[in-house]
């Protein structure tokens, strides 16, 4: 289970403003790429799954993931989500032929749960389609207590969305934290209603 507190900023300036101030904590920034599949009758949409591929930067690295029962509720986002690596290579051959997915059963562990829970085809099989996706750039922070920020600009055909993020095992403990420092260095901020795939889904900016 992935646990984050989700703040949503307002513009670019608020993003820009909390980038700032917490120059000095800066660890990296990710380039990423998100592209994402489902089944032609909407078999993964339909039972709340989101199956992804996220490379980052010129391909040096893709990884699958699975995310599930989503729930998401004052600021704070919980999903059941897996992962796996995947060789780059084959991630932008199944962006390009969606069915070599399916074929990775006999290897990943994810995409044997796509295929026998939700009833996507085997080998060749063309019931799987690319919905297409968005791109992000994420900074990340060594904030304080153990605790990293992900700070991030996501472009969708339609708009800009800016968010900050915090995964944690204690969500309203963390939350409490973020907003006292939000407040503190003027960030204005609300609680995110939707996450990035169901912005990209809905096909216009959500709150």
């Amino acid at each position: 289970m992935e646990v984050e507190v989700k703040l949503r900023l307002p513009d670019a300036a608020a993003h820009q403003l909390l980038s700032d101030a917490l120059t000095t904590l800066h660890r990296c920034t990710h380039l990423q790429e998100n592209i994402f599949f489902d089944g032609l009758s909407g078999e993964l949409s339909a039972a709340f799954a989101a199956l992804r591929l996220r490379f980052y930067g010129s391909d040096t690295r893709c990884v699958l993931s699975l995310k599930s029962r989503p729930v998401l509720s004052a600021g704070i986002s919980r999903v059941e989500e897996i992962e796996e690596d995947i060789d780059p290579s084959i991630g932008r051959a199944c962006v390009a032929e969606p069915w070599r997915l399916t074929a990775l059963a006999s290897s990943s562990d994810i995409m044997k749960k796509v295929v026998n829970e939700f009833g996507l085809g085997g080998e060749e099989d063309k019931s799987v389609v690319c919905l297409g996706g968005f791109k992000n750039v994420r900074a990340v922070y060594d904030w304080k207590e153990g605790l990293v920020l992900e700070l991030d600009e996501t472009s969708y055909s339609f708009g800009m969305v800016y968010e900050v993020e915090c995964e944690t095992t204690d969500p309203e403990r963390a939350k409490g934290l973020l907003e006292g420092f939000l407040k503190e260095v003027g960030v204005p901020y609300v609680y995110a209603q939707s996450n990035k795939f169901g912005v990209f889904r809905a096909g216009k900016l959500l709150p």
